[in-house]
């Protein structure tokens, strides 16, 4: 099939995708480069490939790249702020000696799925791979790891504890 009539047939199918996820300027810009994108690809292309769905999920993909560019683009204010003084060296310090305690503390698979997944930022399959445990299992030993790190370094305030089974029953007993 040549380009241009892949341009003529899903033009509007790749519009409506850019302008269902995107303002009507940045869909425009999205859906140019989605065709631009797609023509250099098109060479390539196996013959049996779904083109309308290949070009909705270029489209796609292209309009995240705006939606992210654009949570990285400046912001114009009216007064810059000045930035906060840096916690003194001390106070760092002593935070990342917590912070290291705590993940030594853990268990070895929530250690191991913490540091490989948070830290050092494989998925979480990579960490299936890697431990030889399940995909399932690595999940879970993240967040569990995450749980306790949180339950470790943060204290909750006092007016957002919740109430423990002892007081709920004394309440319920007045």
């Amino acid at each position: 099939m040549i380009f241009d009539r892949v341009v003529e047939l899903h033009g509007t199918t790749v519009l409506r995708v850019c302008r269902a996820l995107l303002d009507p300027i940045e869909a425009d810009d999205a859906w140019s480069e989605t065709f631009l994108a797609a023509l250099v690809a098109w060479p390539d292309l196996p013959a049996d490939v779904n083109v309308e769905a290949w070009l909705v999920t270029v489209a796609r993909r292209k309009a995240l790249d705006v939606v992210r560019a654009r949570g990285r683009r400046a912001q114009p204010v009216e007064h810059v702020p000045e930035p906060p003084a840096p916690p003194p060296f001390d106070e760092v310090v002593a935070r990342d000696d917590a912070l290291l305690r705590a993940v030594r503390a853990l268990p070895a698979g929530q250690r191991d799925a913490v540091v490989l997944h948070h830290l050092a930022g494989l998925s979480h399959l990579e960490v299936a791979e890697l431990t030889g445990r399940s995909h399932a299992a690595c999940r879970r030993a993240s967040a569990d790891g995450l749980a306790a790190l949180r339950r470790a370094l943060v204290s909750p305030p006092e007016a957002v504890l919740a109430p423990t089974p002892a007081t709920r029953l004394e309440g319920a007993t007045r």
